[in-house]
C-alpha cells in the first residue's frame, strides 16, 4: 500500500477494555442490552466475530498489542516486566508517518510509578498509570501527566478517561493523530476484589442473565456479575459519547476507531483467577473497527487474534507493516479478497502456568509445562497435554476429551498444528507428552450429563 498524504491519513483511535468478554455484548448474544453502541458499531463497520487475545494476562497482552510481536519474542512473557529500552511500538510507526501520539489510561509495561518518559513506548501526550488499579478507585481516578505530576479527575473512572480523551481530540482535530485510549473498566478493583461500577448501575444487572458456563461453574458470578455488567455499560455509554464528539467535530468519516478488549473473564471458574487459562472464557473478546476502509464491512468469521491488530491498524493508515511484526493484516479479508488465512489462532499462557495452546472453529487443544517456573520461565522445551474441547458438541467447555483413547488422532493433529505455531512464533520445537490413556467412560461428566447442564443453562 503506497504512503497517504496528509489530508488522506485517518486519525487512528484504538478503545481497549480491560477483562471484557465477548458475550457481554448483544451481537454476540447477551439479552440485557449492555452494549448498544458497540452493537451499532459492529452492524455498521466490520465486526471480527471470533476474536481473542494471544496471551491472557494485562502486561503481556499489552505488550503483544503495541509491538505486533509475541509475548516470547518482546520479552513481555508475564506482568511486571517493563517493555525493553528501544522497543519499537505503534507510536513510533505513527509518528515516523506524522501523526501526533497519545497514551490514556492504563499502561502496564513499566516498573515503576510514574512511568518515565523513556519508558512510554514513543508515545508524545501522556496521560495514565502503570496500573491504573492501583493508582485509581471507581471515583478517585489518579493519572500522570507528560511531567509526571499527579493529575485527579472528577467522575467516575471510566468517564474521566473519557472526558480527558474527548479533550485531546478536539486539540488535535486539525491533525492526524494514534490515540490509545486503554480503560480499566470492567476489570476486578484488586485492592477490593469486587467490580465496582457506577452508583446505580450494579442493582440493575444483579441476578439478571449469567452465561451458561458461569451458570454451570459458578465461580464468583452471583456475586461480581452486577458490579461487572454495570462497568460494560458504562463503556459503552462512553463509546457513544466518544462518537458522538467525533461526529461534532466533524471527524467521523476520516477517523478510525477499534474496540477490543486485553483478555476475558472467567471468575474464578477455571483457576484462583479470573483470566490465565486457554478456555474462551479468558481468551475470546469482543471486536469491532468503524472508519475508512471498515464501513459495511459486515461480519468477519475468521479467527483472528490481538496480535493481527497492530499491521491492521498500520496498514489502513497506509503505512508500511516492518517485517518483524508477527501477526497478520485482516484488511484482506474486510475486502473480500482470497488470502490464505490461519485456520488457528495461538495462544501463550502465563502466571498461573507456562501453557500453550491452539483454537480452531472446532476444537481447543492446550498443554502445559508442569515442571517450569510460570513465574520465572517464558517458556519450555518440554509440555504434556492438559485440555482438549470439542467446541461444536461442548461450546461451553465444560468436558475435557484430553487423554480419551478416540480422540487420539485428533491430539496428535491438533499437536503437529501447535508445534508449528511455536515455531512460527519463533519458539524452539518442543516435546509433547500425551495425556494418561483412559476410555471414553472416565469422562469427568458424560455426554448425557453434559447435554442436561447445558439445557439447564439456556
Amino acid at each position: 500500500m503506497h504512503a497517504r498524504t496528509a489530508s488522506e491519513r485517518p486519525n487512528v483511535i484504538v478503545f481497549f477494555t480491560d477483562q471484557q468478554r465477548w458475550d457481554t455484548t448483544g451481537v454476540h448474544g447477551n439479552p440485557l442490552g449492555l452494549t448498544p453502541n458497540f452493537d451499532r458499531m459492529a452492524r455498521e463497520g466490520t465486526h471480527f466475530y471470533h476474536s481473542f487475545t494471544c496471551q491472557p494476562v494485562c502486561g503481556p497482552a499489552r505488550s503483544c498489542l503495541q509491538t505486533g510481536s509475541y509475548a516470547t519474542e518482546n520479552g513481555c512473557y508475564r506482568n511486571g516486566i517493563p517493555l525493553p529500552a528501544n522497543t519499537r511500538t505503534l507510536a513510533h510507526y505513527f509518528k515516523e508517518a506524522g501523526y501526533e501520539t497519545g497514551y490514556i489510561g492504563k499502561w502496564h509495561l513499566a516498573d515503576h510509578e510514574p512511568v518515565r518518559p523513556e519508558a512510554r513506548g514513543g508515545y508524545e501526550y501522556w496521560l495514565a498509570s502503570n496500573a491504573l488499579e492501583f493508582s485509581s478507585d471507581a471515583y478517585d481516578t489518579v493519572m500522570y501527566d507528560n511531567d509526571c505530576d499527579e493529575v485527579e479527575l472528577p467522575g467516575y473512572r471510566a468517564d474521566a478517561q473519557t472526558d480527558a480523551a474527548i479533550r485531546y481530540i478536539h486539540s488535535h482535530k486539525n491533525d492526524p493523530f494514534f490515540l490509545f485510549l486503554s480503560y480499566i473498566e470492567p476489570h476486578h478493583q484488586n485492592h477490593s476484589d469486587n467490580y465496582p461500577a457506577p452508583l446505580g448501575y450494579e442493582e440493575i444487572y444483579t441476578d439478571r442473565w449469567t452465561p451458561p458456563d458461569l451458570k454451570a461453574l459458578v465461580g464468583t458470578a452471583p456475586q461480581h456479575l452486577g458490579g461487572y455488567y454495570g462497568m460494560v455499560k458504562r463503556l459503552d455509554e462512553a463509546l457513544g459519547r466518544l462518537r458522538d464528539a467525533l461526529k461534532s467535530l466533524d471527524l467521523t468519516k476520516r477517523t478510525i476507531i477499534l474496540f477490543t478488549s486485553d483478555h476475558a473473564c472467567h471468575f474464578k471458574t477455571r483457576n484462583g483467577e479470573y483470566k490465565r487459562s486457554a478456555h474462551d472464557s479468558s481468551i475470546r473478546v469482543p471486536t469491532a473497527v468503524y472508519g475508512p476502509g471498515f464501513e459495511h464491512g459486515g461480519q468477519i468469521r475468521e479467527l483472528v487474534s490481538l496480535i493481527d491488530i497492530p499491521p491492521t491498524l498500520l496498514g489502513a493508515a497506509g503505512i508500511d507493516v516492518p517485517s518483524r511484526m508477527q501477526g497478520r493484516s485482516v484488511l484482506p479479508l474486510v475486502r473480500r479478497e482470497p488470502v490464505d488465512w490461519p485456520e488457528e489462532v495461538f495462544l501463550q499462557i502465563s502466571e498461573s502456568q507456562v501453557g500453550r495452546a491452539i483454537r480452531t472453529n472446532r476444537w481447543k487443544y492446550s498443554v502445559r509445562a508442569p515442571q517450569a517456573n510460570a513465574w520465572e520461565e517464558a517458556g519450555s522445551d518440554r509440555y504434556v497435554e492438559d485440555l482438549l474441547y470439542d467446541l461444536e458438541a461442548d461450546p461451553h467447555e465444560l468436558t475435557n476429551l484430553a487423554g480419551i483413547d478416540a480422540f487420539r488422532p485428533i491430539a496428535d493433529d491438533l499437536k503437529q498444528r501447535l508445534i508449528s505455531r511455536m515455531i512460527e512464533a519463533g519458539e524452539d520445537a518442543p516435546i509433547i507428552d500425551n495425556a494418561e490413556s483412559r476410555q471414553s467412560g472416565a469422562r469427568r461428566v458424560s455426554v448425557q450429563e453434559l447435554r442436561i447442564k447445558i439445557r439447564k443453562t439456556k
